[in-house]
Order: structure tokens, then C-alpha cells, then sequence
């Protein structure tokens, strides 16, 4: 590397040549500590820097040699200039590195464009859905075929028929039953949507609710009214549910009001549960906004697991979320025939949330006792909830910080 001196005559002449600047004072300072290896000083001399000295000596870099600049990206980052840092390694074609840096220096959009001329699809959609450049996000989605993530996208920009039928494609049915409640009245789709959604309603054991649902679509307009369509589907569910006398009205008399009020609440069959619920019961979800907890719920897979069938083992890297919906599960201290029992948990409980935030190994054995029904969510899917939902991001880190000082608080006692 040239000497400090020598750099500094050479910034002098391209000042005095009117291509830079005319280094000198706490600038000069700053480069004469980088040019010395002084790292720890030239680090607190930047910090010490104003705003405009601070774009001087960016401007001037590129009047240094290449040794020098690098040196200098290593001042900026411990200096927490990571803007800086970026700015210089995006001129030397250091896309992936440039883009971390913005993402630090919380400048999405800059992020989103450098992963994308670093070629990491995965990580410039994601930017780009965290910046708000949602269109954006969802051509790099549908290039990678990430077909979840298109749904969320599809989502947020209001588009529920589209990201109903993605879902329906991955056989998600909650996730396209919620999808499908954005659809509002006026859309010319709508009908579709709601017969849609009283089949995914039937299909879950709450025709109750498809019932009420249909009774409220009918009521929207007129025209909605004296659809044949929608009337004859209001007549399958009366029939279904046994209210002959209601469905006999309702075929006599197009009024919706003629037919028979549902039974109160608590006589109706308890519908099975979805798992949203237990979802937002969860300690770390419990300050998220509801269109961001409806987002993470969209996310979760249901899944079938058999009796007597290795939940998650023990020493092995947890996978995620699991929130129990139908069946049991033992939890022992381990795999063996010797292994304490610790607990056995059903409906409404869940394992395993401290995985989705920090990767270490399962703490304990669990195994299935019954056929298990559950919500998943997984590390990864969470990990893009977390990248592309920042304000829901601080809420869970801030909660799962506090839970747990609790915990070492209550163990320390």
C-alpha cells in the first residue's frame, strides 16, 4: 500500500487540479490514520467528522488507490456508516456485500437493486416486498416460482381472487378461505367468491357459518337477491342443516327475511378449529397488528400427523412452529424406554416457537399419542415474515426478548 504521505500529495494534486476537494484538517487526519493501518483511529477521526466532511472523504476515495478504498470500507463499517461502505463497494462491483450494507443502513429499495445486479433473486424480492415496491416483488416471485410468497404478495396488493387461487394450487383452504373475505361486494367476481367460500366453509364442518355467510351475501345488492345461483345454494345448506321448514320458505318467497333465524350459538356443532386462534394466544404474536397476523395464519401449513409417529427430536434442529389443533403428544426428556415424561399437551398448545427465532437443537422428545391435526409453521417462512414485515418484526423480537429474561429470571430464582 502507498504511504501515507505519498497519498496525501496525491489527494493535494487532484485538489489543486479541481478533480477533488483540498484535503486538509480532520479529513487530512482521517487519511493519514488509514494509510498508517491506524484502524482504530482513523475510525474514531471519521466519527468525529461532520456530515459534509464525512461526503468529502467518500468523494475522495476515488482519487486513491484500491488498497487505500478497501481499507477505508473497513473504517466505515465499524464506524456504523454503512451507507458509506456501501456506496464504495457498489463502485468496485461489490453488489452482494453493497447490498447487506443498505439493508443495515435501512435503504430497501438501494438493497432490492444491488441483490438484483448480484443475481440473488430470493434476496431482492424480499427487499423489494419490505420497501413496498410490492409489483416488483411479485415478478421476482413468479420468476423463482415461489408460489406461497406470490400469494402474500398478491395479498397485500389487493388482489384476494388471484391469491385465493394460488392457495387453492398448494391446497392451503384457510389461506384461501381468508384470501377470498377481501373480495368486497361491488367486485364482479363476487358471487364466485362467496359460493367459494361456503364450499371451503361445508367442506370444514361450519355450514353454520356458510349459511350466515350466503344470508349476508344475498343482502348486499338486488341483484345479489334474486340470484338463482346463490338462492339455490342458500336452499343445499337449509337442507343440509335440516331446516325443511326454512327451505320451503325460502323456495315460496324470494325474501331472504323469510327464512328461519338460525339456533342460538351454543346449540350450533363446534366447528373444527382452524387454528387461528391458538395463533394469536401465542406469547410472542400477542402485539401484531391484525392484517399482520392474518398474513403469518395465511402462512401456516395444516398438517396430518399419525399416531404414535417422532414429532420433533430431541438434539435435532428445531423446525418451527407447531400449534396443535386435533390429538395429543407426550413430551419426555428423550427418545428411550427410561426417558421422564415431562408433559403431555393437546388442542390449543403449541412447540417449538423459540426455533422459529434462534437455530439451536430440540431441548426435548415429542411423540404423538393420537392422529395429530396441527398448524406448522416453518423457520424458514417465518424468517420471510419476519424480512418482509418490519414493524411486526420488532414487536416479536421485543416480546421474545422479554419472555425471555422472564424465563432466565425464573430460573435464576
Amino acid at each position: 500500500m502507498a504511504g501515507a504521505a505519498e497519498v496525501s500529495n496525491l489527494l493535494l494534486k487532484e485538489g489543486a487540479r479541481g478533480r477533488g476537494s483540498l484535503v486538509a484538517g480532520p479529513v487530512r487526519v482521517v487519511w493519514e490514520a488509514v494509510m498508517q493501518a491506524a484502524v482504530d483511529v482513523a475510525v474514531r477521526a471519521y466519527e468525529d467528522l461532520s456530515p459534509v466532511q464525512r461526503e468529502r472523504v467518500l468523494e475522495e476515495s476515488v482519487n486513491v488507490p484500491a488498497q487505500a478504498r478497501s481499507a477505508l470500507v473497513d473504517v466505515l463499517r465499524r464506524a456504523r456508516d454503512f451507507a458509506g461502505a456501501a456506496r464504495l463497494l457498489e463502485a468496485q462491483g461489490a453488489d452482494a456485500d453493497a447490498a447487506a450494507l443498505h439493508e443495515q443502513a435501512g435503504a430497501l429499495m438501494l438493497a432490492a437493486e444491488a441483490w438484483l445486479r448480484a443475481g440473488d433473486l430470493v434476496r431482492a424480492s424480499a427487499a423489494f416486498e419490505r420497501a413496498g415496491a410490492l409489483e416488483r416483488a411479485l415478478e421476482l416471485y413468479r420468476a423463482l416460482d415461489a408460489r406461497e410468497s406470490m400469494a402474500q404478495c398478491l395479498t397485500r396488493l389487493q388482489r384476494p381472487l388471484e391469491a385465493a387461487e394460488v392457495y387453492h394450487a398448494l391446497g392451503y383452504a384457510h389461506a384461501e378461505l381468508e384470501a377470498l373475505r377481501g373480495v368486497p361486494p361491488e367486485h364482479p367476481r363476487r358471487r364466485e367468491a362467496v359460493l367459494r367460500m361456503c364450499a371451503l366453509l361445508d367442506e370444514q364442518g361450519e355450514s353454520w357459518r356458510a349459511l350466515v355467510l350466503l344470508a349476508d351475501a344475498r343482502q348486499e345488492s338486488s341483484v345479489a337477491r334474486e340470484d338463482e345461483v346463490l338462492k339455490a345454494e342458500h336452499l343445499r345448506l337449509l337442507r343440509h342443516l335440516d331446516l325443511s321448514g326454512a327451505s320451503q320458505a325460502l323456495a315460496s318467497a324470494s325474501a331472504v327475511a323469510s327464512v328461519e333465524a338460525p339456533p342460538p350459538v351454543a346449540e350450533r356443532a363446534s366447528p373444527a378449529p382452524d387454528g387461528y386462534e391458538y395463533l394469536k394466544a401465542i406469547p410472542i404474536f400477542a402485539e401484531l397488528a391484525l392484517e399482520d397476523l392474518k398474513d403469518l395464519f395465511r402462512m401456516a401449513h395444516q398438517v396430518v400427523i399419525p399416531a404414535d409417529t417422532t414429532v420433533l427430536e430431541k438434539g435435532a434442529q428445531g423446525t418451527g412452529l407447531l400449534v396443535l389443533l386435533e390429538g395429543s403428544v407426550d413430551v419426555a426428556s428423550g427418545p428411550g424406554p427410561d426417558a421422564r415424561l415431562l408433559n403431555t399437551l393437546g388442542p390449543g398448545t403449541w412447540l417449538g416457537e423459540i426455533s422459529l427465532i434462534l437455530d439451536g437443537p430440540t431441548s426435548a422428545h415429542v411423540r404423538s399419542c393420537t392422529s395429530v391435526r396441527a398448524l406448522r409453521v416453518t423457520r424458514s417462512d417465518f424468517q420471510h415474515f419476519l424480512a418482509t414485515h418490519e414493524a411486526a418484526a420488532l414487536r416479536i423480537y421485543r416480546l421474545f426478548t422479554h419472555n425471555l429474561a422472564e424465563r432466565v429470571r425464573a430460573l435464576s430464582a
